[in-house]
């Protein structure tokens, strides 16, 4: 039911009140650089602001040569472990890595055989909700967006838990681990009840299965039939692993140690990171390759006429084509240039899902945008560094061949991200001393006050 409040003369008397903020929100672009003011915490070559140190994963895109910082192909380390060689371990002995991956981020290093098995009973175990929560929190106030549905649902949480405000480390921890094994359950139950509420499909709310992981047991809650592929199964859970984590400067996991140096609760945390992810500059990026790539398809005659590529990616750029935002999605990084290794990763392993699903011709449309992107770019814009596709690129075209809703492509990334939230979260509660309260300039002019017959 919509607001009865917003009457036609509201909606007009708040349009007026719109442009009134507008007219004194614009701030000029010319007083940034007067003051050196590092606009996203970035500087005019798009290096981060130092602003905290950490020990749970680093992100190298350059190396020093003679004293000069030159681009390389960019490498992520967790823990120490750089990304490719704890795919490469895990996949090796056919094993799923997505919970492994969660106990070297919280924890600082791998796990043994007997570790990694009684942690992956825990998650199981923790793989639950409180008793009605799905019938009156998630199926009796449904919502069109799966990452507010999530952030409501977390923060309903709160009201479940006897010890909520407790930030001693073992409470702390003990949350975490709870949310990590609830994410998917809270996910895929809020879009089944939104398909079945807004799309008429059927209502499925099927229990996880205690002998499978957190990549399983998301496929199997949410397909009707239940059923999956070895194949399906390994790359979702490679999609979990290669989300998990990206340093504590990203939007979300930086929003993570700022909220948390609050000395706020943990579930309070979550749900900001949950809306810093949801924004399209950050998590939502991969539905924008998706939707630019069907736009693609649809204005294409010959898929593998690199000169009808050209032309189309020229036309994105000109914002003569898809959204007119002039972007090419999928392609650049705010820290990585020569590659994104999650998407050199990622890419081995979409071929082949790509064989089983009977897409290899959109996969090479995939590979020629990769190809091309990068020149096309380079001759278009001023870019102080080299581009390349990010994880973003293939993450999405992954995903439609898993067959997974739009719906729940952010809420995926979360699943794997709260793991980085999680050991971020720790890591500012263990090393506290001041709030995160970066400093504001004041530009504007004082006025004197009026008394209100006089205005």
């Amino acid at each position: 039911m919509a607001n009865q409040s917003f009457t036609p003369e509201n909606e007009a008397y708040i349009a007026q009140l719109s442009q009134l903020a507008a007219s004194r929100g614009m701030i000029d672009p010319e007083l940034y650089r007067r003051y050196d003011v590092k606009r996203g915490l970035r500087d005019l070559n798009g290096k981060g602001v130092l602003a905290g140190l950490t020990e749970i994963s680093e992100i190298r895109s350059s190396k020093n040569v003679n004293g000069e910082s030159v681009p390389c192909e960019g490498e992520l380390f967790y823990r120490g472990v750089e990304v490719r060689r704890l795919v490469d371990g895990f996949v090796k002995d056919g094993r799923f890595g997505f919970e492994e991956t969660v106990y070297l981020l919280l924890f600082g290093a791998l796990p043994t055989k007997e570790q990694l098995e009684r942690f992956v009973t825990l998650l199981s175990e923790l793989r639950t909700l409180p008793p009605s929560f799905v019938r009156d929190i998630i199926l009796k106030a449904t919502s069109r967006d799966m990452m507010n549905m999530l952030a409501r649902s977390v923060l309903t949480l709160y009201t479940y838990d006897e010890q909520a405000d407790s930030i001693a480390l073992p409470n702390v921890l003990r949350q975490c681990l709870e949310l990590i094994s609830r994410f998917p359950l809270l996910a895929v139950y809020g879009y089944r009840a939104y398909a079945h509420y807004h799309s008429d499909k059927t209502l499925l709310i099927r229990p996880p299965e205690p002998s499978l992981g957190t990549a399983e047991n998301i496929l199997l809650t949410l397909r009707p039939s239940g059923q999956y592929t070895p194949l399906e199964a390994r790359l979702l859970d490679l999609a979990l692993v290669l989300h998990a984590e990206h340093g504590g400067g990203n939007n979300s996991s930086f929003t993570t140690h700022v909220v948390s140096s609050s000395g706020t609760d943990t579930y309070s945390v979550m749900a900001a990171a949950l809306g810093s992810l949801k924004g399209p500059r950050h998590g939502g990026a991969n539905i924008k390759v998706v939707q630019m790539f069907e736009d693609m398809k649809n204005t294409l005659t010959d898929w593998k006429d690199e000169g009808q590529i050209t032309a189309y990616l020229e036309a994105l750029l000109e914002k003569r084509a898809f959204d007119g935002a002039g972007l090419i999605y999928g392609m650049g990084h705010a820290v990585y240039s020569l590659s994104d290794p999650r998407a050199e990763v990622f890419k081995g392993f979409v071929e082949s899902l790509a064989r089983e699903k009977g897409r290899t011709e959109e996969y090479e449309l995939y590979a020629a945008v990769e190809r091309l992107a990068p020149r096309i770019i380079g001759e278009k814009r001023r870019i102080y560094k080299g581009v390349s596709a990010n994880v973003d690129f293939y993450s999405g075209f992954v995903y439609s061949m898993l067959d997974l809703p739009a719906e729940l492509y952010t809420p995926i990334f979360a699943i794997g991200r709260i793991a980085g939230w999680s050991a971020h979260r720790m890591e500012e509660l263990m090393n506290a001393g001041k709030i995160i309260r970066p400093s504001y300039m004041a530009v504007l002019e004082e006025q004197p006050y009026k008394p209100l017959e006089e205005r």
